[in-house]
């Protein structure tokens, strides 16, 4: 298992995260924890061959976190995949703990910070995290202004101990983006993006311009009734699900997006994965192009 062996994933084409080479077509690990991203998985040999298969497949990024569970990805990842092939490259986040009734809330001092880089690194069996992006919880259900220099200072002291190699930014404002980067070299940016969802547009673009690499989350959510039928119906055109059609949407919306759809099936994997080898028409972008307005 090496992911190096050529793939109809290497369609999807390659974007540097950080000094890394990666296949733009990537896996989101949060689904293969419990109901609620809380818990244990249904089933755990389900989820460890949704991993293996992601890897065998060419899959060279995984994104985790220890607050996924918690603590429930970043195992499953350790124990299907280490030791880990050379080119696989694994973002993860802090910044965020879970409550016991399994409530999502923040973790922003420095003793919180700290500790989370400890666990990550502890789960998921690594002496250094290759990226490690600062979740901002301002607001739990989006980007909200307010100043991240003092919880971005403890990751970059922790990358100056050497614990963390990169530094990305989550759930974020194009201002916390611009005072990010007076502070640290960021390598990503990860927030709510979809074909409806297109509050980073501008975002979106400038980091391309600067070779900064941008995941979205959440590619089917927020859509409107009527936006859902636009895509169900450009999609029934081309013989592919609605998660294709937006997947290969963002794939052609900008060189460096970076995408991380997350399944607890090896057969969903396999639809996911297959957009790589999926170019949409003219037309279609342009009918999908008009769904945020």
């Amino acid at each position: 298992m090496t992911g190096t062996t050529p793939s109809p994933l290497d369609r999807s084409g390659t974007f540097i995260l950080g000094d890394r080479l990666v296949k733009r077509l990537g896996y989101g690990a949060m689904q293969l924890a419990g109901p609620g991203v809380f818990g244990p998985p249904r089933d755990c040999d389900a989820a460890l061959a949704v991993l293996r298969a992601a890897v065998e497949a060419g899959v060279n990024h995984i994104d985790t976190s220890d607050f996924y569970g918690p603590h429930v990805t970043n195992r499953l990842i350790r124990e299907a995949l280490a030791p880990y092939p050379q080119d696989l490259v694994i973002v993860t986040k802090i910044g965020a703990r879970r409550g016991a009734d399994g409530a999502w809330l923040p973790a922003f001092s420095a003793g919180e910070l700290t500790r989370a880089v400890y666990d990550n690194l502890e789960n998921l069996g690594l002496d250094r995290l290759e990226v490690v992006n600062l979740r901002i919880m301002f607001d739990a259900h989006g980007p909200a202004e307010g100043s991240i220099a003092e919880p971005l200072s403890v990751l970059a002291d922790l990358q100056r101990q050497g614990l963390i190699r990169h530094i990305g930014l989550s759930n974020v404002t194009p201002a916390q983006v611009a005072e990010g980067r007076g502070t640290a070299r960021i390598v990503c940016v990860q927030n709510h993006y979809n074909l409806a969802h297109r509050g980073d547009d501008r975002l979106v673009d400038a980091l391309a311009r600067d070779g900064i690499a941008y995941v979205p989350f959440f590619p089917l959510g927020g859509f409107s009734p009527l936006q859902s039928s636009v895509l169900s119906a450009v999609a029934g055109r081309l013989g592919v699900t609605p998660m294709q059609a937006a997947l290969a949407w963002l794939l052609q919306r900008s060189p460096n997006m970076l995408l991380i759809p997350g399944t607890a099936s090896v057969a969903h994997l396999g639809e996911n994965l297959a957009v790589a080898t999926l170019a949409l028409p003219p037309d279609a972008v342009a009918e999908l192009d008009a769904v945020a307005s």
